[in-house]
């Protein structure tokens, strides 16, 4: 593909590009999102989503993965060869990487019937947050609800955590979380320290609503009386609690362990 050289950082479309990787407000209004790296662009790209624009280091256009990443893209994408400058401009890294995609937010599929729900309430650290939906990727939990609390999902540090699981999984942003569990017809289930019932004692094996809170705060009063099943981890060492993206861990393959044939 063709790549029109941009070498400045005062460049306007590269300055509209810093806004967009810096503002969730930028990102919301113009339906876009970066990915930084070869990794992220090929996680997209598997799971058929479309490219807007991608923007690569000159000094990366001989390496063969970027090559190869290029060849895949529709002929609609738009390319860039940059500077290192530019390129640090747009980035989030200490070493800028050897490319940015500019990619569509992508849209939040409905639910089926027999989907389970994860919904977050406020869960504000992008590391956790990008941990908590690699996790329901590999938990085979295609829903993820976010209350209007939560990290930016689309940030570059949740997306690096993530490491591609966005394109797994539906994200519902933005989300009522009341309204989320009050039309949900399976279990709502909470961890809770003060719960009697052990998780492993719960029978998960039909769709269920898993629902965590915020790290220090946990789950809001109001979303935790929609919960009907608070339940406990046993932890027989001396930890007080897990961190939520070992709660998330925890439960959501405790449902993957009790669906296990045999």
């Amino acid at each position: 593909m063709y790549l029109n050289p941009i070498l400045s950082t005062q460049n306007e479309h590269i300055k509209a590009l810093a806004r967009l990787a810096a503002k969730p407000a930028e990102r919301r209004a113009r339906g876009q999102l970066l990915l930084e790296g070869i990794h992220l662009l090929d996680a997209a790209l598997q799971h058929g989503l479309a490219v807007d624009e991608v923007l690569v280091q000159s000094r990366a256009l001989a390496h063969p993965e970027v090559s190869a990443l290029l060849a895949r893209l529709p002929a609609s994408c738009r390319g860039h060869e940059v500077s290192e400058a530019v390129m640090a401009k747009l980035s989030s890294l200490n070493t800028p990487p050897e490319l940015i995609a500019v990619i569509p937010t992508p849209a939040a599929a409905a639910p089926n019937a027999d989907d389970s729900l994860l919904l977050l309430d406020a869960v504000q650290d992008p590391g956790n947050l990008g941990a908590i939906l690699r996790t329901a990727a590999a938990a085979g939990v295609r829903q993820v609800w976010l209350s209007p609390q939560c990290a930016d999902p689309w940030s570059a540090k949740v997306l690096r955590a993530g490491m591609g699981a966005h394109f797994a999984v539906a994200l519902h942003t933005d989300a009522e979380l009341t309204r989320v569990l009050a039309e949900f017809n399976g279990p709502a289930i909470v961890t809770s320290l003060d719960a009697t019932q052990s998780l492993y004692a719960l029978d998960l094996r039909q769709p269920c609503a898993f629902v965590f809170g915020n790290e220090g705060a946990g789950v809001s009063a109001p979303v935790l009386a929609r919960a009907s099943h608070p339940v406990r981890i046993p932890m027989p060492g001396v930890a007080e609690s897990l961190n939520v993206a070992a709660a998330v861990a925890v439960c959501l393959f405790e449902q993957v362990r009790q669906r296990l044939p045999g």
